[in-house]
């Protein structure tokens, strides 16, 4: 049997993305009212061993993939770079070949996604990008499993993207051809998203249209995304702050936008740079249900990439 490994978005397909959303929402909804760390009735991955490699600070990757395990009747063991061998040099491949002999399926969360790439590459078990530097495709699975609860539909909904091209637009404009949305991407000049990913979605016929401009971007978009200007070491580059000014999303920029928009955020957010507080914490953000689905998408793509979906 082919090792289900899910790197990226279209590793799995929008068939296998849908069957995934589809069984997200559907154990999400049977547990409501439960205490979290009951497991679900069938325990579906009862024994399994989730390996959970960190070389990036994490909230809700970490918490969301352990209760993920613990609720499918299995467990998680968390290494980080400083506290394993790793951090003392030892191969990606290495770590791999052994990681696959104590765990059923690896995820890692690390700045550089050839890493991930390696680390699929010599493992016999899933691997599961947690979030590199160049695509983040569970926040995707979390984000578009809440679009469908607020707005009852994915495809041909519009979408809008404001700043920058990060990790999270790219898989954002992976999912939007895979899954059929239009999506509008606005970025300042110099931090477009990645190339190889946009021409591929459109060659794949993507409705997908980029633009320096907000203002365009937003018009009418029924859901509203944005990210963090800055990563860790680039919180006092004036530079960045100056040029994503004008990709703020405020009551301005929404009032622009679908007069039912939901607003998206990925989170951790810097209030007052890439949004307002009237803006994260109004009726319209859906930032709160787009983090625990965190959970509820995450166990569905467990259970794909272990065959039992």
């Amino acid at each position: 049997m082919t090792v289900r490994h899910f790197l990226n978005l279209s590793d799995a397909g929008g068939e296998a993305i849908a069957a995934i959303l589809n069984e997200a929402m559907e154990r999400k909804q049977r547990r409501a009212g439960w205490l979290k760390g009951k497991p679900d009735d069938d325990k579906p991955l009862d024994g399994a061993v989730l390996a959970m490699i960190f070389e990036k600070s994490s909230t809700r990757t970490r918490v969301s993939f352990d209760l993920a395990m613990r609720q499918l009747g299995g467990s998680a063991i968390i290494l980080e770079t400083a506290s394993s061998q790793l951090g003392r040099g030892e191969t990606i491949a290495d770590t791999a070949r052994v990681l696959s002999r104590f765990a059923d399926v690896i995820m890692i969360r690390t700045d550089h996604h050839k890493k991930a790439e390696e680390l699929a590459q010599y493992a016999t078990v899933p691997v599961i990008n947690g979030l590199t530097d160049l695509t983040h495709p569970c926040q995707l699975l979390a984000d578009m499993q809440t679009v469908i609860e607020k707005r009852s539909k994915l495809a041909g909904s519009r979408w809008a993207w404001l700043g920058d091209g990060n990790n999270v637009c790219n898989s954002l404009i992976e999912a939007a051809s895979l899954m059929h949305f239009e999506l509008a991407v606005a970025c300042p000049n110099g931090f477009e998203p990645d190339m190889v990913i946009s021409s591929s979605a459109v060659a794949r016929g993507g409705r997908i249209c980029f633009t320096q401009d907000p203002l365009e971007a937003v018009g009418g978009a029924e859901v509203v995304v944005t990210d963090t200007w800055t990563s860790m070491g680039q919180e006092h580059d004036e530079y960045r702050l100056e040029a994503f000014a004008p990709y703020q999303v405020d009551e301005a920029m929404m009032a622009r936008a679908a007069p039912d928009a939901t607003f998206l955020h990925c989170l951790p957010a810097h209030r007052g740079e890439e949004v307002t507080d009237a803006v994260i914490d109004s009726a319209r953000s859906a930032v709160w249900d787009e983090a625990e689905n965190r959970l509820h998408a995450q166990k569905a793509l467990l259970m794909w990439c272990m065959g039992r979906l």
